[in-house]
């Protein structure tokens, strides 16, 4: 029965060949380099011719040969020995067809050129000269690429080999040629990389009988040189004349046996060399290695049955596609889980949460909090809005009257668009939060999803469109936010009104030392220093008036006192001979400014009215413009000159005599056209400011007056304000707003929706069609199953004797 544990190795090897199983079945794999005789020796053990030969790579694909002893058949007219192929179901009784057939394959899978193929090809002959026996038959071993053999051809047969023999349950054979150094045996050099104590490995010594004369390999053959547990047997060849002259195989083992005993070195040891000895040893050692290694193989077996069942138990049992009931059922599960696994994804209570990256509902925190808050607090209150914006806004909103305070439409009128800025970074968090939904709903599956790829993608889609119809009412409300931001200015905010504290604070501390009246000199027309102003400053190291910091610590602070003195000086020599002319006028005027000189009209809007004393921040046009401690209305009824309202700071109403000699500069060619009598000169100076007129830019001078710097300060700081107000709660509400239109509406109604889309009668059988390549993998699972199973029966019914524990 021992020759039975052959027979079934080959038929498992062959089953496992077809399914792709990963049984380790016990085999002897023949290794050697090129020209080293290993087809000679596989031929000498069949008896027959049937491999190809040639120079270079002939053997470019593993060639599986199991040898099958077969009795003579009675009829004498029937084949003794015959082939087959496991790839063709046909019987080779010609021994050139096999080696056509050898060539052919070998070419279809490998290629015209000298390139290998890992895939083997299997082949089985029948004959009553052979033992039992499975060897493989691997591609030489080779240095240098040869011809059009590729550059990497060392590396690729080392690779095909040690796939084989690294194998445990392989027995390795080495062929070396006896007549080179059996040190440069590349053969024996891998397989003591392999088997360093060589316990599965034999040695074959070939061509001893091209030998130089007086030298022998009876050290080697008897284990003194290399020693290895299997042993070296030495064998005889066909020389390349005698297959040429097509000699028999028969008579060439005639021939090695007469050179064995007839040898003087080799005569001792003739019975444990020669072709037929190596057959009988190999046959022997293939059966033990077996035997010892069936224990290993049942376990593996057992090993394997369990991984396979759990392989097909994924693929489910398609004993339900017959059953409405049962199909309903499975669908309902599917959506369920579906379902679920989709919710907890955003939730964050997945079983499959990564450690590597963000994902789920980490990432939609992500987008509100980093992608979305850094995108708001990028953007600047100010952005596309200068300076000349402001002041061209100032002067439209007070159309042909200038204004006592600052005017609030301009301050709507510029802040408005401002908000706007916030639109487009609300409507692309919405969108990237509707992205990662997507993404969440296209991440949720499982194993036994995948079986229905029909199903999976509808359970997709359902979702996919539950998330577009949310997305249009979501980005709606995200714009209506802004729109309602928008709509109503409400400075009442009580942010708001502290922040206008603030500047009205700093507007104040520049106020505290208000400028005397100016005289035509220091001012021109439009607005710009004089040129003693340019000198000064230029040796101050100030600039020339350009912006107005809200804590008055600008260049304009420090140029407004400078000027101050000046005018100072100016004004009181003014003043004196003014007062000697009209010493009554000038008593009403010094009794109607409390004992001090009247604010001049170009300045009142930046420091609110004069006391008795200098103006604090209280006392400044801000507090008077937003409500706090201010009289209220004001009229020429209620509060004349020099008039003060209960509670309320003075207010200085000037009149036409105390404009100053800067606004009096400032329309010197009017002034003039009044003065002159001569109607000439008047059409005359009415035609020049005319054409002065037509020559004012739209976007107004380029250089701002005191005032028109000081409002601009004003309304730049209320703007950042109230855009901050904005833009906090904008970043608040969202992300809220995102939440309850998008997400947790999605997460709330997606089973109700899938069922409602799905769970139809008529679309079970639809929606439960398999995948093909599944089907055929399930099958192919099945079946590799069964013959794992028929493989445990077989070895466990092999009768064992001999080995440990039977």
């Amino acid at each position: 029965m021992d020759t039975d544990l052959i027979k079934v190795v080959n038929k498992l090897q062959d089953t496992f060949h077809n399914l792709g199983g990963e049984l380790d079945m016990p085999q002897l794999a023949v290794v050697g380099s090129q020209s080293a005789g290993k087809s000679s020796v596989l031929e000498n053990i069949v008896g027959r011719d049937f491999l190809p030969r040639g120079q270079g790579i002939v053997t470019r694909r593993p060639l599986i040969l199991q040898l099958i002893h077969t009795p003579a058949p009675e009829d004498p007219n029937a084949p003794t020995e015959w082939g087959q192929f496991l790839h063709l179901d046909k019987r080779f009784t010609d021994f050139n067809d096999i080696r056509k057939e050898i060539e052919q394959e070998t070419f279809r899978v490998a290629g015209q050129n000298k390139g290998i193929s890992k895939l083997p090809i299997s082949l089985r002959i029948y004959s009553p000269n052979v033992l039992d026996l499975t060897l493989v038959d691997l591609p030489g071993l080779t240095k240098v690429p040869v011809g059009d053999q590729p550059s990497d051809i060392e590396r690729q047969i080392r690779n095909l080999v040690l796939d084989y023999i690294t194998k445990p349950n392989c027995v390795i054979l080495a062929v070396s040629p006896a007549n080179v150094d059996l040190a440069n045996s590349e053969a024996l050099k891998l397989a003591r990389n392999i088997d360093p104590q060589g316990r599965r490995t034999i040695g074959v010594l070939t061509k001893l009988d091209l030998m130089d004369a007086g030298t022998n390999a009876l050290d080697v053959l008897t284990g003194r040189v290399y020693p290895l547990k299997l042993g070296f047997i030495g064998v005889v060849n066909r020389s390349q004349l005698d297959i040429t002259s097509e000699k028999r195989m028969s008579d060439a083992l005639e021939s090695e046996r007469e050179f064995f005993q007839n040898h003087s070195a080799y005569r001792n040891i003739a019975h444990k060399n020669g072709t037929k000895y190596l057959a009988k040893t190999l046959n022997q050692v293939l059966m033990n290695h077996i035997r010892d290694k069936m224990p290993d193989m049942k376990a593996r077996l057992n090993t394997l049955m369990g991984q396979a069942q759990q392989e097909l138990n994924s693929f489910g049992d398609a004993a339900i596609f017959g059953d409405q009931n049962q199909q309903g059922a499975l669908i309902l599960r599917l959506m369920t889980q579906f379902a679920r696994d989709f919710v907890s994804s955003i939730d964050g209570t997945s079983h499959s949460i990564s450690t590597k990256e963000l994902s789920g509902g980490a990432r939609i925190y992500y987008i509100f909090n980093d992608v979305f808050g850094s995108t708001l607090a990028s953007i600047d209150a100010m952005q596309n809005l200068d300076s000349q914006d402001i002041r061209t806004a100032i002067r439209n909103s007070t159309g042909p009257r200038p204004s006592l305070f600052v005017p609030e439409i301009a301050f709507d009128l510029l802040v408005k668009p401002q908000i706007k800025l916030l639109e487009a970074p609300c409507g692309r968090c919405v969108e990237l939060v509707y992205e990662e939904l997507v993404k969440i709903c296209h991440n949720c599956t499982s194993p036994e999803l995948t079986r229905f790829p029909k199903l999976h993608g509808q359970l997709i889609e359902v979702v996919s469109e539950l998330l577009r119809e949310r997305l249009s009412p979501t980005s709606e409300y995200a714009a209506s936010l802004i729109d309602i931001q928008a709509a109503y200015i409400n400075t009442n905010h009580p942010a708001f009104i502290s922040g206008s504290a603030v500047a009205a604070q700093g507007q104040g501390e520049r106020a505290a030392n208000p400028p005397r009246p100016v005289s035509a000199e220091p001012y021109n027309g439009h607005g710009v220093a004089s040129a003693d102003e340019d000198e000064e400053l230029e040796d101050s190291g100030d600039e020339r008036p350009g912006g107005v910091s809200i804590n008055g610590s600008s260049a304009l602070s420090r140029q407004l006192n400078s000027r101050s003195s000046r005018q100072h000086r100016h004004s009181e020599a003014h003043g004196r001979s003014h007062h000697a002319s009209s010493p009554s006028q000038g008593q009403r005027s010094h009794s109607m400014s409390g004992g001090r000189r009247p604010i001049p009209s170009s300045l009142a809007v930046g420091l609110g009215g004069a006391g008795s004393s200098p103006p604090s921040a209280k006392d400044t046009f801000l507090n008077y413009f937003f409500g706090q401690n201010g009289p209220g209305s004001v009229n020429g009824g209620e509060l004349g000159p020099g008039r003060r309202e209960e509670g309320g700071p003075r207010v200085i109403v000037p009149t036409g005599k105390d404009l100053s000699a800067a606004e009096a500069g400032m329309n010197t060619g009017l002034l003039a056209g009044k003065r002159s009598m001569d109607g000439s000169n008047a059409a005359y100076d009415m035609k020049s400011l005319g054409k002065h007129i037509e020559a004012i830019p739209t976007d107004g001078s380029p250089h701002m007056t005191v005032r028109e710097e000081m409002e601009t300060s004003l309304i730049r700081s209320l703007i950042c304000s109230y855009f901050g107000i904005v833009r906090q709660s904008i970043q608040d509400l969202v992300p809220k707003a995102i939440m309850h239109f998008l997400v947790n509406y999605t997460s709330q109604h997606v089973q109700n929706r899938l069922v409602a889309s799905l769970y139809k009668p008529e679309m079970f059988a639809e929606l439960l069609d398999e995948d093909e390549a599944l089907v055929a993998e399930r099958t192919r699972v099945k079946a590799l199953l069964d013959a794992y199973k028929e493989a445990f029966r077989v070895l466990s019914d092999v009768n064992l004797k001999g080995t440990p524990g039977t």
